[in-house]
């Protein structure tokens, strides 16, 4: 402990600290903004979020990713917020963005002051949690996903260190509604009524946003947490995309960023995950797939011969809707940039972490029923039966229904051939009946985690609760009202708590333990029993009084290191080949000579497989205009909205690919002379990769 440290007092009121002989007014931050591409394996790898073993990446939509916000006191206490476009973040990617980190700056950056937040998008590659369950989607782990993750997000926080300056922080919020619905009512409804009347929709519908600015007022970034799964994109969908939130984030950067391509410019804007757990953008709400008649609202299950229950909308097909989603979202977030109606951060940062195993967590609570206090524990992880069911924004397979509460002799010897829940399981689980005991599985490393973190970046009295999980709109109502009433408690000042879902770890879902009771999905994935979020609750609290105290906090025991156990059995490229008098970059078919706006421009190449090179902070697609005499400006690659690329095997012994494009113009699109270019890596059989490059001929738009 620094002399420093050993003067300073447990007191923090009002932006001032106090130590013995001084006063230091904390009323100023400096900030940083960064932003990288953090694209993962577009072809041939499973996708996280559906778990749908047919659905695997054949191309791109929308590129994945990371912007990263760092802000400091004068007293140099930083902390670090990202916000990746990943399905969820994983502990291992967290570790080695962090020592990546720390060879360059020391230990600047550790596990305590910095958060790692996935948006939760389901159409992204998955194999990078290291942990058996979730990463089965993509046929285990995937080194390349894992890495392009980890060089992103870290690429980003550095480009937000190395744009450190003086600036100001201000907080807003708006409304943003027709953007998310509850899907699992028949649960929320369990909770007591007196709880939910105290809020007006099922659904959070606040925006919630932390604006940087410069010296000069200038706007540098932003942060918007906003309540909405990223399943516009359903599981039927093969194109990589950050679904919703992505592009609202897109849409915020570009109108920041005037004349500047997807993932460029000075200004970077996140959506990142919050309380999200039962919250849909499907906002049709759910129906039957045959006959268009409503669900059952408990089970969401549809009469024998009507098709799956499924949720759909706003638009006439999952990409209009995912436009709409975002176009919502963007609006609120782009209103509240340019508003007066702001509040200025202005006083210390802290932040505290802290590892709880949860299947040995003990902690008190009080039962409404009883009307006592009492102690409840944690559970070894497991999956309900309802967790097969999948939701409303993805159906899962056989007979399983959401809401089940028995279980069947059949689908039991199926799960005690994998692993046999013991007594004190069931038990603990009740009345979750288990469908996977994952957590007495035997295979040679974690089937989901037992260790969890826990943290909270404290900006003055702004509180970022970061969760490993998806928290049900009550869950984080919960969580919200916890720490700001510890906060009160410890120091008399209440503090405005934003949760940062799907954190530093995944570990699936929570719901409040009256959500439980009725097992639809959400409850039936709710990992470690019944009171999962009354052990949420308990230690966020006491994070809380830590922070407002200064005092420390115990780190708790690590989460197992296990790199070297993990199976991979996606294999990679062996090699690329091309048809006889054609060669890489070639290009198959043509685009016509003349289109009209609004038409779609296509064009096919001889391609190499993409996952040779996944072109990072490049594209493998360019739509150049020509603006000179031979000077040609690129005004769209493969990580804006309007380009779409579909990878097609044409021959597997020959290793024969094609690439097919698509742009599609709008009534924006200038008229002019435009061409395509398509940029690649093929891969020799004897080894080595080696870059290509063709061109379409010359076409006009009218």
């Amino acid at each position: 402990m620094t002399q420093l440290e050993k003067l300073r007092l447990p007191l923090v009121v009002a932006g001032l600290l106090v130590f013995s002989n001084l006063l230091i007014v904390v009323s100023s931050y400096r900030v940083g903004v960064g932003r990288a591409d953090c694209t993962g394996p577009p072809v041939e790898i499973g996708f996280m979020g559906y778990a749908e073993f047919s659905q695997r990446g054949h191309g791109i939509h929308l590129r994945q990713f990371s912007r990263a916000f760092i802000f400091e006191d004068e007293l140099g206490e930083r902390v670090v917020f990202v916000s990746a476009d990943a399905g969820m973040m994983g502990h291992a990617v967290k570790r080695d963005v962090i020592d990546l980190l720390q060879k360059k700056y020391g230990d600047l950056y550790r596990f305590e002051n910095v958060v790692l937040s996935g948006t939760h998008s389901h159409s992204v590659p998955s194999g990078f949690l290291m942990s058996f369950l979730y990463d089965i989607a993509s046929l285990g782990f995937v080194p390349q996903n894992f890495n392009a993750l980890v060089e992103g997000i870290t690429l980003s926080i550095v480009r937000a260190h190395e744009s450190m300056q003086e600036g100001r922080v201000y907080v807003s919020e708006t409304e943003v509604f027709d953007a998310n619905i509850n899907r699992s009512p028949s649960a929320y409804e369990n909770n007591p009524k007196e709880e939910r009347m105290l809020y007006k929709d099922y659904t959070d519908k606040k925006l919630v946003q932390l604006k940087l600015v410069d010296s000069q007022g200038n706007p540098l970034g932003a942060i918007n947490w906003f309540a909405v799964h990223p399943t516009s994109m359903n599981k039927t969908n093969c194109f990589l995309s950050s679904d919703n939130v992505g592009y609202a984030s897109i849409l915020l950067e570009q109108e920041m960023n005037p004349d500047s391509l997807p993932g460029q410019g000075k200004f970077v804007g996140a959506m990142a995950a919050s309380n999200l757990g039962d919250v849909s953008p499907n906002v049709m709400g759910p129906k039957c797939e045959k006959t268009g008649l409503p669900c059952d609202l408990l089970t969401s299950s549809c009469p024998s011969g009507t098709g799956s229950c499924t949720a759909s909308g706003p638009g006439k097909d999952m990409f209009e809707s995912t436009k709409l989603i975002a176009k919502r979202i963007h609006n609120a977030a782009s209103k509240l940039l340019r508003s007066k109606k702001t509040r200025e951060i202005r006083g210390p940062i802290a932040y505290a972490h802290k590892f709880i195993d949860m299947t040995t967590a003990v902690v008190p609570y009080y039962n409404r029923t009883t009307q006592r206090k009492e102690e409840v524990h944690g559970c070894y992880p497991a999956m309900g039966y309802s967790f097969a069911a999948g939701t409303t924004d993805g159906p899962g397979a056989f007979d399983f229904r959401q809401a089940m509460l028995t279980d069947t002799t059949f689908w039991n010897t199926a799960r005690d051939l994998i692993a046999v829940p013991t007594t004190d399981d069931i038990a603990c689980h009740a009345p979750k009946p288990i469908l996977v005991a994952s957590g007495r599985t035997t295979f040679s490393y974690e089937t989901q985690p037992k260790i969890v973190p826990v943290q909270i970046l404290l900006l003055s009295d702004f509180a970022i609760a970061a969760v490993p999980a998806e928290f049900t709109t009550m869950s984080g109502r919960r969580l919200r009202k916890t720490i700001e009433g510890a906060s009160l408690v410890a120091d008399g000042k209440k503090v405005q708590v934003v949760i940062a879902g799907l954190s530093n770890m995944y570990t699936s879902y929570v719901a409040t333990p009256e959500e439980y009771a009725i097992q639809r999905y959400e409850g039936a994935s709710t990992l470690y029993g019944p009171h999962t979020l009354t052990i949420y609750l308990y230690h966020f609290k006491k994070l809380m009084k830590a922070l407002v105290n200064r005092r420390r906090v115990e780190e708790g025991p690590s989460p197992p290191f296990e790199d070297y156990k993990q199976i991979t059995l996606s294999t990679g490229v062996v090699y690329d080949g091309h048809p006889f008098r054609m060669y890489f970059g070639d290009v198959q078919d043509q685009p016509k000579e003349t289109y009209m706006r609004g038409d779609t421009v296509q064009a096919s190449f001889v391609a190499g497989n993409p996952r040779n090179n996944l072109m990072h902070e490049k594209t493998y697609f360019t739509v150049e205009k020509l603006v000179g005499d031979d000077q040609w400006k690129v005004i769209a690659t493969d990580a804006s909205w309007e380009t779409k690329f579909k990878w097609i095997r044409k021959s597997t012994l020959f290793a024969y690919s094609d690439i097919e494009f698509e742009w599609e113009t709008g009534p924006e699109t200038a008229e002019g002379i435009y061409r395509i270019q398509h940029f690649g890596y093929w891969r020799y059989i004897l080894g080595g990769t080696y870059p290509y490059n063709g061109t379409t001929r010359n076409f006009s738009i009218l």
